[in-house]
């Protein structure tokens, strides 16, 4: 959520970034100030009858002590009149700030300068590429056959169980997914970061936190009886762990990473881009989340961005590094890279991650503090990353790695699968 006072100070550049990201509704900046001056009124005139209220407490309090009860009595007639006030000032302010909420939450995270314009997906600037794309033979399959052939991933079955997006992994393609989770997990840990088990649900408030409500209501698989919301990403609890946490600046940064299944609805997904692996309603990934100084926030973006590349390095899949355009961003992020792996039967790029700086959106909303060197407190920068998310990772390793022989394992997973081939 956006601070109300850096709005009212920068209201063009506001504005600027804003169209940057193509937010279709700009009226509401003026609205936001247009509030908060009504909001700043209004709590400025209970604050003036609040004052007058007390100091005639104060005046009928000497009057008494000192024996003058009639003249005690005449100021105390007109108590009744601030009392009145005061609480119609009272309801005003709280509809106010009702109202000024509302509309503040409506209005995305401003993107960073670097964040090139652009709406669609093929706008977005590649930094990088690394890696060479395979050539496979004419015969090549794609993951969702492979998966057939060799018996890994049921998709029909998870059908029957649940529905289309809730695939079974069997044999040597659970163990597959168990492998790249520990190794996953294991990275982490060796980049300095500590592994928490958390939730697979969360309340509307973890939601709001976190900038998924009210943006993403339609992605998110909602409990009804018990308004609980199953997590779209580990982000979500990860982050909400330190929802009203003032940290000491010394314990930045905070490091976290986690495993989770994560649910998303998907709604409106269909076509071939959407086949076996390619779009799940629940999958596996690992979420890497950081708290941090503001002023190391984008080097730390860089470093998370670097930890992704090299698992993928490991992987030896081919990859490249998008910037995302600010019309593909999402709500909250100020900046965002994603990853892609390049599907050799498939043919195309496919994402895998997204690594992204929230400055201080995240923290504003959750109320995530830490006192700085003068010992005040300041609202921390937040940032996350899928390190990694299975699905597509499993699909490109399937495609990529497939031979006459059968599947080779890449070596950096080989102690963890306890097998060098798929056949």
């Amino acid at each position: 959520m956006l601070q109300v006072s850096y709005i009212r100070d920068n209201r063009e550049q506001v504005l600027e970034r804003l169209a940057v990201k193509n937010f279709k509704q700009p009226e509401l900046v003026d609205e936001v100030i247009g509030l908060d001056e009504k909001r700043r009124q209004t709590q400025n005139q209970l604050d003036t009858v609040s004052s007058q209220a007390n100091a005639a407490a104060k005046q009928i309090g000497e009057l008494m002590r000192n024996g003058k009860k009639d003249e005690a009595e005449a100021i105390k007639a007109n108590t009744g009149k601030w009392k009145e006030e005061s609480k119609q000032l009272g309801e005003q302010l709280a509809a106010l700030e009702t109202e000024l909420q509302d509309k503040l939450v409506l209005l995305p995270n401003l993107p960073n300068a670097s964040v090139p314009k652009g709406i669609t997906p093929e706008e977005n600037e590649v930094v990088l590429e690394n890696g060479s794309k395979p050539e496979l033979p004419a015969n090549a399959l794609p993951h969702w056959e492979l998966a057939a052939k060799y018996n890994l991933i049921d998709f029909e079955l998870g059908v029957k169980i649940t529905g289309a997006g809730f695939p079974v992994y069997k044999n040597k393609g659970a163990k597959l997914q168990r492998a790249l989770i520990n190794f996953f997990i294991d990275e982490a840990e060796k980049a300095g970061y500590s592994e928490v088990s958390v939730p697979l649900m969360v309340n509307a408030a973890s939601g709001f936190g976190t900038g998924q409500l009210p943006d993403k209501e339609g992605q998110m698989y909602h409990v009804g009886v018990d308004d609980l919301y199953l997590i779209p990403t580990a982000e979500v609890p990860v982050t909400n762990l330190y929802r009203d946490v003032i940290l000491k600046g010394e314990e930045l940064p905070v490091k976290n990473c986690g495993h989770t299944p994560c649910f998303r609805r998907e709604a409106g997904s269909y076509g071939a881009h959407v086949r076996g692996l390619n779009r799940l309603h629940q999958f596996d990934k690992v979420e890497i989340v950081q708290i941090v100084h503001p002023d190391r926030s984008y080097e730390v973006l860089e470093d998370m961005s670097a930890h992704v590349q090299s698992l993928l390095q490991k992987l030896g899949l081919p990859y490249r590094v998008l910037r995302l355009c600010g019309g593909d961003m999402g709500f909250t992020s100020a900046l965002t890279y994603d990853m892609e792996t390049w599907s050799a039967a498939q043919q195309r790029w496919l994402e895998v991650s997204s690594v992204s700086n929230f400055e201080t959106f995240q923290a504003n909303r959750l109320k995530l503090r830490f006192r700085n060197a003068e010992g005040k407190t300041q609202l921390a920068h937040t940032l996350n990353g899928s390190a990694l998310a299975l699905p597509r990772i499993v699909a490109t390793l399937l495609e990529n790695n497939q031979t006459e022989k059968g599947i080779k394992i890449p070596e950096a997973l080989v102690p963890y699968t306890k097998f060098e081939w798929i056949d």
